[in-house]
This record gives structure tokens, C-alpha cells and sequence, in this order.
């Protein structure tokens, strides 16, 4: 088994993340991927950026990109925005579909 990837989704709250976050984990068991993903408010992103493999912020914090990939940069953690299909359906699999081609490059 490959190596855990664990996965930070970042909204306001971390509601509306978490319940895709719920959705990816399904799926990425389904697909077979080693996908630890948890969803957190946008102020506790500081502290686990030294144990999370990638970042993924939701639609409406599109304009702080370049501040949270700032903040990555020390760790090595790519950054990238999910997109707003994706979020506002709730698309777990889309989500893993979007992981692997946009932080992992699978």
C-alpha cells in the first residue's frame, strides 16, 4: 500500500468542506486511494501545513490563493482551489479526480 496522503480542505467554517471531505474519503476507498482528507475553518490552516501533503481551498477564497501558497511554500505543500463544480455539488470523486491531476500529478 502506498503511502497516506493526507489532504486539507479549507472553507469558512469547514462545514460545507467537510461534508465534501466526507464524500472524497468514500470515494477515494472506492477508487483505492490513500487519501486521508479533513476539512478545517481557514484559520487553522497554520498549524497542520507541517503534516498535510497537499491544500485545497474552497471557491470563495479564490482571491487568498497566493497568500495560502505563501504560507505553504515552507513546507512544501501545493496549493490549489477547488473548483466550483466540484464544491457546489458536493463531488467526492470528482475531488479525488481533481487531487490527482492538480497536487499529485498521479
Amino acid at each position: 500500500m502506498s503511502e497516506t496522503k493526507k489532504i486539507l480542505l479549507v472553507c469558512g467554517m469547514g462545514m460545507s468542506s467537510g461534508f465534501l471531505a466526507t464524500s472524497a474519503r468514500k470515494a477515494a476507498k472506492k477508487l483505492g486511494k490513500n487519501y486521508q482528507i479533513e476539512a478545517r475553518s481557514e484559520t487553522e490552516v497554520s498549524s497542520f501545513l507541517s503534516s498535510i501533503d497537499g491544500l485545497l481551498i474552497g471557491p470563495h477564497y479564490s482571491q487568498k490563493l497566493d497568500s495560502f501558497r505563501k504560507q505553504a511554500q515552507p513546507y512544501h505543500v501545493p496549493v490549489e482551489v477547488i473548483p466550483d463544480k466540484i464544491y457546489g455539488m458536493i463531488d467526492g470523486k470528482g475531488l479525488i479526480e481533481f487531487i490527482q491531476n492538480s497536487l499529485f500529478k498521479e
